[in-house]
């Protein structure tokens, strides 16, 4: 289909611009143009650009949005909400499992009818894990009370960002609503878009806030939110909700006539495209009803009466106007981009089947094909395979197999994954170089480790040719640490760079048992591991299967999961269980491209902490999780750092034995990451060793509830500025400008005040 520009150019009655951009960052154009008061949020991919697009503009003052990072997309959800009853406007994206993760607050901000507006930038949801587009999140918010806008280009996310906060404010609506593209395709993808030219238009078009909505900070007229509600209360307010679902549509058609005039851009609830006297057709939802538009053209010149139904709306459901499109079609192909599992149809095919049958409609025969999941691309020649199965049906008379998957592929028995590597040997494991022996006056563990040298023929747990940057810390990190592990692992990996470029199916570098979970879970998975393991062990049931008795669990987390993966980190120590949380600290997320995270300094630029005339980095202290661990009254909490070999060696080791013998351990090395800190690869064992020089990174262990400092760069006369550290990373060199010294001082002394704690606390047992 070629492009014609003339049908490209919108003509309306307002003054546009054109900009070539992706989806994403139409997403953030219209939110800034709205100029939204608060956006909670909390970086997932593909979604994360919108964050990062509002908070460079944010940098170089182009709006006035709050952006408020949260620990994770629950917390950003709660944040949203908490700022949608305090009456402001609100907006928020996401996508996959940070959907999921947010869900139980979907309902009850439609169910108490306060309006924001989210976009949904569609991906798989795991496991396994894949970070690539479909709409399995999509159809988990169907049943959520959201009404929820489709777009199938950046064009369309713009404009339907626009006209979304509209539809949300509507006082017959009051509802909070979505707004949906496709991860990958339409997010990152560039196209030509058209936009308001000037902002006071947009809010011209949108409007004032409606006045009468209730919100909690009207001293005069107080209000509960969310009350506890018994029958026949809960039903009515749930009739109410229903109600104004219903009401969404007829408002958005009216919203869409209001912004045609106003852009030349029509959006109507169904996309139909040469339907007037279709015989065959396919629904497709989003990026692909575009592509399948060239396929009608094909078979419209072959004489073939084909046409296309994309809808712009999917809840509510256009159930009327699906009905009447189809009226006098013989076979529809319904593609879902979502299995909905043991239904025997994806929620569209089934929706569209209620809607025939509801209107009256027997004759019209419906195909369910599943298509496109973990992104899988949909070209041409697929939707010719999604109108042959209408054809066939029309010249059999009937349809010979209703539901199917479309795409996949029986697989090769002679591909199925094989061993690339042997099993380590416990004896190779199990050197005898290290020993631990517990002072029986002190209580205290005494730890003798041989030099470095001696321990490398233990065979490395992870295996070489991983995926992970040049320069990466990670696995030097964590190769270190495991060297003074002896005996057999259990490990499992956050979501993360440490997990992401290790596991590439069908290969993986792990040389001992892994699991993956995700961030939110790993803490409470491994504790369920390391309880079945001491289970099975009392009824006599490893020496059954002949496995050694003596596993050492350990959970690896790292970029930003000790922020989303707090709260179950902090249970599983509550309740001690007998494992290791190792984080490695990369001060970012850099699983989805170099985020803040709560471990990220003060001042510091990051992708969501920019640095311009009006922001200069990250804007609050980092978060001491060592200390916060600490106050669970585990067993052992460390620190280490590569850049100190015998010292992290001996406290692996510690690790080891309260993790065999007493519970929980929490241990932080700090790791280099040459992208997120902007630095060169070469000089990464350099800046660890300023970091801990600086007294940024102390290196310590409580023991027992008793404090030690295991090195101290006083003592030593080894102290350096924290400002030397500072100098030598892309991140932080604009703290060493005139313009940033406040900010500079604020981070100096908190390093200061951190490390005076410390040393008090190495001084007095008791503290």
């Amino acid at each position: 289909m070629a492009i014609e520009i003339n049908k490209e150019v919108s003509q309306g009655t307002v003054e546009q611009r054109m900009v070539y951009e992706s989806g994403n960052e139409m997403a953030a154009y219209a939110a800034h143009q709205i100029n939204y008061h608060v956006m909670g949020y909390f970086p997932i991919s593909p979604s994360t650009e919108v964050a990062q697009f509002l908070d460079l503009m944010k940098a170089n003052g182009q709006h006035d949005i709050k952006l408020i990072p949260a620990d994770g997309e629950h917390g950003s959800a709660g944040i949203c909400y908490g700022a949608s009853t305090a009456g402001g406007r609100v907006f928020n994206a996401t996508s996959a499992n940070g959907y999921l993760y947010m869900l139980e607050q979907m309902p009850v901000q439609s169910g108490t009818r306060f309006p924001m507006v989210m976009n949904l930038v569609c991906r798989s949801v795991s496991g396994p894990l894949n970070i690539h587009g479909d709409h399995s999140d999509l159809y988990y918010a169907l049943n959520t009370g959201w009404p929820i806008l489709m777009c199938r280009d950046p064009q369309a996310v713009y404009d339907m960002n626009i006209m979304a906060i509209k539809l949300a404010e509507d006082p017959d609506v009051r509802l909070p609503v979505i707004v949906a593209s496709d991860g990958y395709f339409t997010s990152h993808q560039k196209r030509r878009v058209q936009t308001f030219a000037h902002k006071s238009d947009v809010h011209a078009f949108i409007g004032e806030q409606p006045k009468q909505f209730p919100h909690v900070l009207d001293r005069n007229n107080p209000i509960t939110v969310g009350p506890y509600m018994n029958e026949p209360d809960y039903i009515n307010n749930c009739y109410q909700q229903s109600e104004a679902m219903y009401r969404a549509g007829e408002v958005f058609d009216r919203i869409r006539k209001e912004y045609r005039i106003l852009t030349g851009r029509d959006y109507p609830i169904l996309d139909l495209y040469r339907m007037e006297d279709a015989e065959v057709a396919v629904f497709l939802m989003n990026s692909s009803s575009e592509i399948i538009k060239d396929v009608v053209d094909q078979l419209r010149a072959q004489g073939i009466k084909a046409g296309s139904i994309a809808p712009n709306m999917i809840r509510p459901f256009p159930q009327k106007q699906i009905a009447e499109a189809l009226k006098n079609v013989k076979a529809v192909t319904v593609g879902d981009r979502a299995d909905s599992y043991g239904a025997y149809g994806g929620n569209m095919s089934l929706e569209i089947r209620a809607a025939l049958f509801t209107h009256g409609n027997r004759d019209t025969m419906v195909i369910s094909r599943i298509y496109g999941l973990g992104g899988k691309d949909f070209y041409a020649e697929d939707g010719h395979a999604f109108f042959e199965l209408a054809i066939e049906a029309v010249k059999k008379g009937r349809v010979d197999v209703p539901f199917d998957y479309y795409g996949h592929t029986p697989g090769d028995p002679n591909n199925k994954p094989r061993r690339v590597l042997e099993p380590m040997k416990y004896e190779d494991l199990k050197t005898g170089l290290i020993t631990v022996n517990k002072d029986e006056e002190t209580g205290q563990l005494k730890v003798k480790v041989p030099p470095i040298r001696q321990l490398t023929k233990k065979p490395k747990r992870l295996a070489p040719g991983h995926g992970a940057c040049p320069g990466c810390g990670i696995f030097s990190g964590l190769e270190l640490f495991f060297k003074g592990i002896e005996g057999d692992i259990v490990a499992l990996f956050h979501t993360g760079c440490a997990m992401v470029v290790t596991t590439g199916y069908p290969y993986s570098s792990h040389k001992a048992t892994y699991i993956h979970n995700l961030f939110q879970s790993g803490a409470a998975t491994l504790s369920g591991v390391v309880e079945m393991f001491w289970e099975r062990k009392r009824r006599g049931e490893l020496e059954y299967l002949n496995l050694p008795d003596d596993f050492t669990f350990v959970m690896i987390t790292g970029d930003g999961g000790m922020d989303i993966g707090m709260g179950p980190a902090i249970g599983a120590a509550l309740r001690n269980h007998k494992m290791i949380i190792l984080e490695y600290d990369n001060e970012g997320y850099m699983n989805t491209g170099a985020q803040l995270s709560y471990s990220t300094p003060l001042g510091h630029r990051t992708s969501t902490s920019n640095v311009g005339k009006h922001q200069g980095g990250k804007l609050f202290h980092h978060k001491d999780t060592p200390q916060i661990m600490a106050a669970t009254n585990i067993p052992y909490v460390f620190t280490g750092s590569e850049a100190n070999p015998q010292d992290l060696l001996k406290k692996a080791a510690k690790a080891q034995y309260y993790a065999q013998n007493e519970g929980l351990v929490y241990g932080k090395i700090l790791i280099t990451c040459p992208l997120n800190w902007l630095s060169e690869e070469q000089i990464g064992q350099t800046l660890i060793d300023q970091a801990v020089n600086s007294c940024f990174f102390p290196l310590y262990e409580v023991e027992n509830g008793v404090t030690t400092i295991t090195y101290n760069p006083e003592e030593k006369n080894k102290r350096i500025p924290v400002g030397e550290w500072l100098k030598n990373m892309g991140k932080t060199k604009h703290l060493t400008k005139p313009e940033y010294a406040e900010a500079l001082q604020s981070f100096e002394n908190e390093v200061e005040r951190r490390w005076s704690r410390l040393k008090a606390k190495h001084e007095n047992p008791y503290l």
